[in-house]
């Protein structure tokens, strides 16, 4: 059986994470399955909350070969599932300027179920971006010479 392992690389750099919540998704058969072969990214994605419920946007689920008139839509919303307090709990965090929902990675539990790890963030600015560039630099310049 196949594992899925989505990871937004871009998250870490475009944002400060701060809180994360782990999430169930709803998908329907030829989701699953065309994630199990690896053809799905969450580069892109964004979280949204609509009427209490919290959903993810721009997550690209490519259509599965075997799919047939059946077969879903590749950016289409889904649905997450999370606790009622902890909703309630991001929808108050949300109200404070600057903050979003972005998640990081997708993955298959033990169970086979796929989970979707998110982060409440807030977008860094560009001397914030310079500066982790700058400190990516310098470790990777001590572990040089500590290898050495």
């Amino acid at each position: 059986m196949a594992t899925i392992d989505l990871k937004n690389k871009r998250a870490r750099f475009e944002f400060e994470l701060m809180d994360d919540y782990l999430a169930g998704i709803v998908l329907t058969g030829t989701e699953i399955k065309s994630l199990r072969n690896g053809k799905g990214s969450i580069s892109e994605s964004f979280c949204v909350l609509i009427n209490g419920e919290l959903f993810i946007r721009n997550m690209f689920i490519d259509e599965y070969e075997q799919g047939t008139y059946n077969n879903h839509l590749p950016k289409r919303d889904r649905k997450l599932l999370l606790n009622r307090t902890e909703l309630n709990k991001l929808e108050k965090k949300l109200k404070d300027k600057g903050l979003t929902i972005v998640p990081t990675v997708a993955f298959l539990n033990e169970k086979n179920l796929i989970k979707v790890k998110i982060h409440l963030a807030r977008g860094k600015k560009l001397h914030d971006k310079r500066e982790s560039l700058k400190d990516k630099d310098t470790k990777r310049e001590m572990d040089r010479a500590m290898k050495r």
